[in-house]
C-alpha cells in the first residue's frame, strides 16, 4: 500500500484517541500561529506529542502505530482550525494529511495543495519583492482547502502559480527503488543501462554503440585506441583475437611500443603500456561484446585514459593555499579542494601511464576569483601553481560589474549572482586557453560553482559532476516559505534555483554522506529537502530534485596524511611547534586571544569552526558555561571568527563574535575557558589536534547541520575522540560509544551530561580514553581517505562519460525545460540582487586586472 493511503487510514483511526488533549484545542494552535511559531519543526512537534501523551494519560498511544507516524512528521502547519502534517515514513517516501479540529474530518493532500497551505503563511505585500525584505510572518486563516476548491485571490493569492515538476521528465530514467542503494549510482546505471542496450533486438545495439565510443578519442591529433579502417564490431572482434593471439606469446613486462605489429592491426596506443595490461584490456573487451556484465564493463571503462584535462570550479571566498583560512567564506572547501586535486591529479597520472600515454600529463585547473584587494593573500594572483602537484594550478578571474570593471573586494556568496554570467564567459575563455582546449570533466562546487559548471557544461557539452558541500535550504529553519524575510542577507531565491537546476542538469552527484543525500529515519537529507518545496510569490516545486536518481555517488573525502597522522606518531611530531601551541593555548589575553585557562592540567575540550550561526560554536560555549560539572572537569578552547565584531564585514559573523562576548561576560568564563581568532596554518593546526590529544581531551563539532565534517575526519585522524552533530555527516562518520559520540546540536543540556561521562569514565577507567581513541583512528583509516576519494571519482567520470555519450541521459528535453526556467526565472531574481558595496558603502571597482 502506497505511504499516502496508509497515512490517511491510519489518522481516520487514531485520530480521535487526541480528542480532548489541550495541544489539539483551537486556541492553543491559535497560539503556536501567533507567537510566530506556524511551523513547527519535528524537535518542538515531538516534544509537544510527548507532552499530550504523558497529560493525557495515553502514554501507550506514543508507541501505538498513530504514534509511529506522529514520529514521521517532519513538520506541522498550524492554520487554525487545520493542522496540516508532512509525514515522511521512511526515507524519501512523503504523504500529507490535512486535519480540521472543528469537524475531526482527515483529508489526504497532493504535494501541491500541501504546499499551497503552506504559502497561506506569508501575507502578500509587494515591497517584500521590491525591497527585498519582509515584515514577521502573519497567518491567514481563510480556508484554502474547504469543500476541495482552489485558492482564490481574495486576499490578493494568485491562483496561478507557477509549479516545477520535473517527474515527466525522470519518466523514461533509470530509477533505484531501494533506499540503502541510494548513492550507489554509477553501479545501478551500470547494471540497467548494459542490460537493456547489449543485447540483440536493440535498437542500436551497445557493441556498434562502444565501437564508436572508443573510435572517438584523441590526444592532439594522434588517435587512440583504434585506426580509422576498424569501423564495424566485426571487424574490431577480429583485430581483438588475434592481438590477444599476438600478446600470448610476448613477456608479460614487455613494453607495447615495441610491438609494431598491434599498430599495424589498427590498434592506436590506449590500450596499455606493457603486454600484461594490454591482453587484460582486449580480453575485457570481447568479454563485453560477447557477454556485457555491468561489474566488467565498470572495470573496463575504468581502465582507458578518458580523464586527461578537469576545471574546478569554486568562484566564492578567497581561494589560496597560504593565509586564507578563517577568512569570510573560506574554509573547509578550500581544505577539500586543494587535496583533492592532488591526489586526483596523482590517480590521472597513475592511470594515464598504465595505458602507454606516460607521455601525457594530466592537467587540472582550479577556477576561482581574483580578488584585487586580496588582504596579504595571493588572492590578487591570476596563476597560482598547487603546492604538492606536477601542474596543477589555480586560475583566477576577476569578477566585474554591470559597466565591466573589475570588483575589488570580497563578495560574500549570498551576493554572488549578479556576477556568474559574465564570470562563466570570462572563466570559460581563460580556461579553454589555459587547458588547451576543452576539459574532460567540469566539477562544480557549492551552489555558485555548480551553477557556473551547468552553465558552462551546456555551452562545452562536457561532462558536468556537483559537489555541494552544504545546501543552504537545510541550515535555516523555514528558509524557503519565508524566503523573502531573508532576501536582504542572504537571497535564498536564487541559490535555492540555482541549486535545483545545477542538481537536474548535471551528469553526476558526488556526495560525501549517505545523509547528504537522503538523510536517515527521523532527518530530512540535504537535497531530499529539495523534492518539494515553496518560495511564495515565485513559484512552488512539487517534483524537484529525486534522490532515488542514479546521478547519486557517495564518495567519501579524507585529510591530507602529511598534515594530520595519529598523536601516538612521536617521531613524526612537530615539537618544534609546541613553544607556540603552548603559548597560543594558555597564554594571556591579547590580539589573538581571549579568556585564560587557570588549570593547564585539565583536559581539552576543543572546538574550530567558521564563526557563523550554523556551526554553532556559541551554543557549544553555552552548554559548557551552563553545566558547572563539565566546567569542574575541563577547560574549553574554540578557534574561530574574529575577536573584534568591528574587524569583518560578514554580518553572521560579526553577530557571532559579539554573542560570544556575552556569554563570556553573563558567565564569568575566565579562567575555563578560552577563545583563539581563526587559524590559517593548517600545519600547526594539525599539531593542535595532538597537544589537545596529549591531554586527553576531546574535540566537538557542535553544528545545527554539517554536510560532511572535515574537521571531524582531521581530529580523528589525530586520535582525539570526537563528539559530532547528529545532523548530518558526523553522525554517519562517527559510531557512537566506538569511534565518538554523537550529540544532538538543539539538546545543549544533555549533551554537556554525555561529555561529563566521558570525561568521568576516562578519569576512573584505565585505558578507556585510548580505546575510543584507537577507534577514531580505525575509523577513518578504513574509509576516509584521500587515495579511495580519487581513484573513485575518476571511475565516476570514465563511466558517466560512457553512457552520457551513448544513451539519453543527457536529456535534452529536461535540459530545454530547465533552460526555460532559468532564462523566465532565475535571471528575473538575479536581476533583484544589487551589485554588492565595497568597504566604504560605495561600489569598489577598478579598470585593471589586479595581479596580472
Amino acid at each position: 500500500m502506497k505511504a499516502s493511503y496508509f497515512c490517511a487510514d491510519a489518522f481516520e483511526i487514531y485520530f480521535t484517541a487526541l480528542w480532548g488533549c489541550s495541544w489539539w484545542d483551537y486556541r492553543d494552535m491559535d497560539k503556536h500561529s501567533q507567537d510566530g511559531r506556524p511551523i513547527l519543526l519535528p524537535h518542538t512537534f515531538h516534544t509537544e506529542f510527548e507532552r499530550v501523551c504523558s497529560e493525557g494519560k495515553t502514554g501507550s498511544l506514543e508507541h501505538s502505530e498513530f504514534g509511529l507516524l506522529m514520529a514521521s512528521t517532519q513538520e506541522a502547519v498550524v492554520l487554525p482550525p487545520r493542522i496540516a502534517f508532512a509525514l515522511r515514513p521512511t526515507i524519501g517516501e512523503w504523504c500529507y494529511i490535512c486535519v480540521d479540529i472543528d469537524s475531526m474530518q482527515v483529508k489526504e493532500l497532493t504535494s501541491s495543495s500541501y504546499l499551497a497551505l503552506k504559502e497561506r503563511l506569508v501575507p502578500f505585500h509587494s515591497a517584500c519583492e521590491e525591497e527585498g525584505a519582509c515584515e514577521e510572518p502573519k497567518v491567514y486563516s481563510k480556508d484554502p482547502l474547504k469543500d476541495g476548491a482552489q485558492l482564490t485571490d481574495a486576499s490578493g493569492f494568485d491562483p496561478f502559480v507557477l509549479e516545477i515538476d520535473m517527474a515527466p521528465f525522470h519518466r523514461h530514467y533509470p530509477r533505484i527503488s531501494v533506499a540503502s542503494r541510494i548513492g550507489q549510482g554509477v553501479s545501478f546505471l551500470n547494471r540497467t543501462l548494459s542490460s537493456k542496450m547489449f543485447v540483440s533486438d536493440a535498437p542500436a545495439p551497445g557493441a556498434d554503440l562502444l565501437l564508436e565510443f572508443l573510435r572517438s578519442f584523441h590526444v592532439g591529433e594522434e588517435r587512440l585506441f583504434l585506426q580509422p579502417h576498424i569501423s564495424t564490431t566485426a571487424k574490431l572482434r577480429s583485430v581483438l583475437v588475434k592481438a590477444e593471439r599476438l600478446l600470448d606469446f610476448k613477456d608479460d613486462q614487455l613494453p607495447v611500443t615495441e610491438l609494431p605489429e598491434l599498430r599495424e592491426l589498427g590498434l592506436a596506443r590506449g590500450w596499455g603500456a606493457t603486454v600484461r595490461f594490454a591482453r587484460e584490456s582486449f580480453q575485457m573487451l570481447l568479454d563485453i561484446l560477447q557477454a556485457p556484465d555491468a561489474e566488467a564493463l565498470e572495470h573496463f571503462l575504468s581502465r582507458l585514459p578518458l580523464l586527461r584535462r578537469v576545471a574546478v570550479l569554486s568562484p566564492h571566498g578567497y581561494f589560496g593555499q597560504q593565509g586564507v583560512l578563517g577568512l569570510p567564506d573560506t574554509g573547509g572547501q578550500v581544505v577539500y579542494i586543494l587535496d583533492q586535486v592532488r591526489a586526483l591529479e596523482q590517480e590521472m597520472a597513475a592511470r594515464l601511464a598504465d595505458a602507454g600515454l606516460d607521455d601525457v600529463a594530466p592537467e587540472i585547473v582550479v577556477l576561482t576569483r581574483c580578488i584585487p584587494d586580496a588582504h596579504g593573500t595571493s588572492c590578487d594572483r591570476r596563476l597560482e601553481p598547487i603546492a604538492g602537484t606536477k601542474g596543477a594550478r589555480i586560475l583566477r578571474v576577476p569578477f566585474r560589474d554591470a559597466q565591466g570593471s573589475v570588483v575589488r573586494h570580497w563578495v560574500s556568496r549570498f551576493k554572488i549572482w549578479p556576477y556568474l554570467e559574465r564570470f562563466t564567459l570570462d572563466a570559460t575563455r581563460e580556461m579553454l586557453a589555459e587547458l588547451g582546449g576543452k576539459p574532460d570533466l567540469l566539477v562544480g562546487n557549492y551552489s555558485d560553482g555548480c551553477m557556473v559548471a551547468a552553465l558552462m557544461s551546456s555551452r562545452l557539452g562536457v561532462t558536468q559532476c556537483n559537489i555541494a558541500h552544504a545546501l543552504e535550504k537545510t541550515k535555516y529553519d523555514d528558509a524557503d516559505v519565508f524566503w523573502a524575510a531573508h532576501e536582504r542577507d542572504y537571497h535564498f531565491a536564487c541559490q535555492f534555483t540555482a541549486d535545483l537546476i545545477a542538481a537536474n542538469v548535471a551528469d553526476f552527484i558526488v556526495t560525501s554522506t549517505y545523509q547528504e543525500i537522503a538523510g536517515q529515519h527521523g532527518k530530512v537529507g540535504q537535497y531530499e529537502s529539495y523534492r518539494a518545496f515553496t518560495l511564495p510569490r515565485l513559484y512552488r516545486v512539487v517534483h524537484g530534485v529525486d534522490i532515488f536518481s542514479p546521478k547519486f555517488n557517495i564518495v567519501s573525502p579524507g585529510c591530507d596524511p602529511d598534515i594530520y597522522f595519529s598523536h601516538t606518531q612521536t617521531d613524526r611530531r612537530l615539537t618544534e611547534m609546541h613553544g607556540e601551541i603552548q603559548e597560543l593555548l594558555f597564554g594571556k589575553t591579547g590580539d589573538s586571544a581571549m579568556g585564560t585557562l587557570a588549570d593547564q592540567n585539565k583536559p581539552i575540550i576543543f572546538s574550530m569552526a567558521r564563526l557563523d550561526k550554523v556551526k554553532n560554536l556559541t551554543g557549544l560555549v553555552s552548554w559548557f558555561a551552563c553545566c558547572p560539572r563539565l566546567r569542574e572537569l575541563c577547560n574549553l578552547v574554540v578557534v574561530g571568527g574574529v575577536l573584534d565584531p568591528k574587524d569583518t564585514t560578514d554580518h553572521e559573523e560579526a553577530m557571532e563574535s559579539q554573542k560570544m562576548h556575552d556569554l563570556l561576560k553573563k558567565h564569568d568564563l575566565d579562567g575555563c575557558f578560552r577563545w583563539i581568532k581563526a587559524q590559517k596554518n593548517r600545519v600547526r593546526n594539525g599539531e593542535i589536534y595532538r597537544v589537545v590529544a596529549d591531554k586527553r581531551g576531546a574535540f566537538v563539532q557542535p553544528a545545527l547541520y554539517e554536510a560532511f565534517g572535515l574537521t571531524v575526519v582531521e581530529a580523528m585522524t589525530c586520535g582525539l575522540p570526537t563528539f559530532g552533530t547528529d545532523r548530518g555527516g558526523p553522525g554517519e562518520i562517527i559510531k557512537h560509544e566506538r569511534s565518538g559520540f554523537h550529540i544532538d546540536p538543539f539538546a545543549g543540556e544533555k549533551n554537556a551530561q554525555l561529555m561529563v561521562r566521558f570525561f568521568e569514565r576516562a578519569a576512573s577507567e584505565k585505558g578507556y580514553w585510548e580505546r575510543i581513541s584507537r577507534g577514531a583512528e580505525e575509523r577513518i583509516a578504513s574509509r576516509y581517505t584521500w587515495k579511495i576519494y580519487a581513484k573513485r571519482l575518476v571511475t565516476l567520470s570514465h563511466v558517466y562519460t560512457f553512457w552520457k555519450r551513448m544513451s539519453d541521459l543527457e536529456g535534452r528535453e529536461t535540459k530545454r525545460y530547465l533552460e526555460m526556467f532559468y532564462i523566465l526565472k532565475m535571471r528575473q531574481l538575479i536581476s533583484k540582487v544589487p551589485y554588492s558595496e565595497g568597504p566604504n558603502g560605495v561600489p569598489a571597482t577598478a579598470t585593471g586586472f589586479g595581479g596580472q
